[in-house]
């Protein structure tokens, strides 16, 4: 078992490669006595066409970047292994999936959606959640978000979403936003985007960290057992930390304080051994059901509501090693839905039928041609035998004259292989109909669970929903459009609608007919799931000269609850015996979870600077510790939120936010 785990690691180790105290070489492995001075015809004369060394190094240096994706381009990976906690013979034949505790190696990427390469990690956007399984089955691949479901029903509209959302093309701008007059003109006029828009408004969009935030399959798919038995199924990954965010403030100056927040986030929690954790959960719909529900199963613009359609955990995910370099794995990983192995299979949903033709369709142009499963990091952990061959970027040596089915000059091998014996086949689904360019009528109801988002939002998370229309909608220039997407969700709620004419300019809506539902779903809620941890936290504390508590002794308490300590000052080097790490102006509040004040300043410009930092922490309702005899921030005493002392500190941290404020 041991050997299958490491099986991906040592395949990858092969191409690792250390060039610390080796010769400098070219490509060809041709020793280099000299690489500062082109050849030259004389000191001051031309550069010599012979010169094959400079050649070789700067026409690699041109080539070097491929096209970034055009969706997703920011992205952040780690290598990781999956466990499970069951055998899920009963609803699948997917190996990997069948018996308790078999381990998987597992590549995942996180990602934003609409930003380039160069975007901040804290823009609201979705979040995509890329699962790559290395079976003995062959890769596959679960290509998700952080958000259950999408903004369009069939994925010919897709390319319409993406130019809607992506910076305008007359001027480029804004750059990794929503919030302009192109994505909310495409939003007015393609209503059944409101489901997602809620979820998007909403703080699922702006994630505390990849750590802290769901996954989903969206899309429907198939299971299939050896009984040739089907259910419809969706995939959830559940974070272990539980699901939090940011505020959309904070988000906003840490896009500007530190762009790299999530991908740092990531990359520090793994190198600590802080393994970030999820469970992979799933709904399954007996095929005899599919029509029993007052939405259409195959429309991803719908949610299953766990209520009706309970999860089942199967298993969990832990990362625990980084990347080793970021263009060869995280930037390289091809990703696809349609690479699924022997239990796994598609249903007629239009978005993922479309999906199906895209991601090759993508891989072949960033990539460089059909080779790129040859690349070490989307290389299946097991053999692969057929008759494909050359192309951009081939490695694979094929001997032999044949490269044909069928044949004889070879026993007709590599050949096909029968479903009892491991091969793959489709699930056999009677489909019959007309030839036309049209939608499900069970497609047409926009609004139902859009409304049932917000009757399932606590009164605060409904605030921020809208806080963030009336963020994004007074960015959009054209009035006209502004007044349309508040009429388009006075059918979602009119008191939301209003809400946000109100904050906009807008004249308010007049009352329309919303979906008559009173049904929730207190699945959708982050508050009402909250978590209550202090695991992984980041605690800044403040240190100044006259700090009287037992620094080693506070310290020593925050570690032991796993909680990560960052001291802060006005400058860096030793103070009390201790190294500051950050400064007030190299770090701010919005970089951690909590703050703890451990003594006051003499200086009242030193003071000021320290005021600063914990009033901004105390406006995103952030936890925050008074030591005994600190001389500021006193106003904050037995405010919610604020602690005396070190055990209410860390108690009040596990709550993560104080709405009450």
């Amino acid at each position: 078992m041991k050997k299958d785990i490491n099986q991906k690691q040592h395949q990858l180790e092969a191409f690792r490669v250390s060039d610390k105290n080796q010769p400098l070489t070219t490509n060809q492995g041709l020793k280099i006595a000299e690489d500062e001075h082109s050849l030259k015809a004389g000191n001051r004369g031309p550069t010599l066409l012979e010169d094959f060394h400079f050649r070789e190094k700067m026409t690699h240096f041109d080539h070097e970047r491929i096209p970034e994706r055009v969706v997703h381009a920011r992205g952040s990976a780690a290598h990781g292994i999956f466990e499970t906690y069951e055998c899920a013979s009963d609803i699948t034949k997917a190996q990997f999936l069948n018996g308790k505790g078999t381990k998987t190696p597992v590549f995942v990427r996180f990602s934003t959606v609409a930003g380039s390469r160069g975007s901040a990690d804290t823009v609201r956007d979705a979040r995509g959640f890329a699962t790559k399984f290395y079976t003995q089955e062959g890769n596959y691949d679960l290509v998700g978000n952080n958000i259950p479901i999408f903004f369009i029903q069939d994925a010919i509209k897709f390319p319409d979403f993406v130019h809607a959302v992506k910076p305008e093309p007359n001027n480029e701008i804004p750059q990794a936003q929503s919030a302009h007059d192109t994505f909310w003109d495409f939003i007015a006029n393609n209503q059944e985007s409101a489901h997602m828009v809620m979820w998007h408004m909403s703080d699922r969009s702006i994630p505390r960290s990849y750590r802290m935030m769901e996954g989903f399959g969206v899309n429907t798919y198939r299971f299939i057992n050896s009984e040739g038995k089907s259910h419809f199924v969706k995939f959830h990954w559940k974070p272990v930390l539980g699901v939090k965010s940011l505020v959309w403030d904070e988000a906003q100056i840490i896009a500007g304080k530190d762009p790299d927040f999530h991908r740092r986030d990531l990359w520090e929690s793994i190198e600590r051994g802080d393994y970030p954790e999820w469970e992979l959960s799933v709904q399954l719909i007996p095929l005899e059901d599919e029509f029993k529900f007052n939405f259409d199963i195959l429309d991803a613009t719908k949610i299953w509501p766990e209520e009706e359609v309970p999860v089942r955990i199967l298993g969990k995910m832990t990362l625990n090693k980084n990347v080793d370099n970021f263009f060869a794995e995280t930037e390289q990983a091809a990703f696809h839905v349609g690479h699924v192995v022997p239990g796994i299979d598609f249903s007629n949903d239009p978005l993922l039928q479309g999906r199906l033709f895209s991601y090759t369709d993508t891989q072949l142009i960033r990539l460089g041609g059909p080779n790129f499963h040859e690349i070490p990091i989307n290389k299946p952990i097991c053999p692969f035998h057929n008759n494909q061959r050359d192309g951009y970027g081939r490695q694979t040596i094929n001997v032999g004259q044949v490269s044909y089915h069928k044949n004889s000059l070879a026993d007709n091998t590599p050949s096909p292989v029968s479903e009892e014996e491991g091969g793959y086949t489709h699930y056999e689904e009677k489909v019959e109909g007309h030839k036309v360019r049209a939608r499900s009528e069970s497609f047409k109801d926009h609004f139902t669970q859009a409304r049932l988002f917000w009757l399932s939002m606590t009164e605060i998370e409904k605030e921020h929903i809208i806080n963030a229309f009336s963020f994004e909608l007074g960015k959009v220039k054209s009035k006209a459009i502004r007044k349309q997407v508040v009429d388009m969700f006075a059918h979602v709620s009119h008191s939301l609608a209003t809400a946000i004419a109100d904050n906009i300019g807008i004249v308010p809506p007049v009352q329309v007919e919303v979906p008559h539902i009173m049904q929730t779903s207190p699945a959708v809620s982050q508050i009402l799931n909250a978590v209550e941890s202090v695991k992984t936290f980041k605690v800044a504390v403040i240190v100044a000269e006259n700090t009287e508590e037992n620094l080693n002794e506070l310290i020593a308490t925050l570690l032991s609850k796993n909680i990560v300590v960052e001291l802060v000052s006005t400058k860096q080097g030793l103070l009390n015996g201790f190294e500051i790490h950050e400064t007030f102006a190299t770090a701010s509040s919005v970089l951690y979870d909590g703050i703890y004040v451990s003594g006051s300043f003499h200086d009242l410009n030193q003071q000021a600077k320290a005021e600063q930092f914990i009033e901004e922490a105390y406006q995103h309702f952030k936890t925050i510790g008074l030591a005994k005899n600190v001389s500021f921030s006193q106003h904050l005493a037995n405010k919610n939120g604020v602690a005396n002392n070190l055990p209410s500190f860390i108690q009040l941290l596990a709550k993560h936010r104080h709405w009450e404020r």
